[in-house]
């Protein structure tokens, strides 16, 4: 929700951090959120659990990965 919520407000995510246990916005907000971005106009609970599956397994990888560090990031902004 913390990467979405940002990308939806044009946010720059190369300079974003993931804080694990953070509260941001309100189970509403946080559901009209996923059901903006997932790509069907009525998910069913199972669909929007699979996105966020899926979208968590990528955000960890492109967090892990050495192109998307502050160091290294700077010289590939936006990849």
């Amino acid at each position: 929700y913390q990467y979405l919520k940002r990308y939806s407000q044009k946010e720059n995510l190369d300079r974003f951090t993931f804080v694990p246990g953070k509260i941001e916005g309100t189970e509403k907000e946080c559901l009209a959120c996923l059901m903006e971005f997932c790509g069907r106009s009525n998910p069913s609970w199972t669909e929007l659990s699979n996105f966020t599956c899926f979208l968590n397994f990528q955000l960890r990888k492109c967090e892990n990965s050495v192109f998307c560090s502050p160091v290294v990031g700077e010289q590939f902004r936006g990849f």
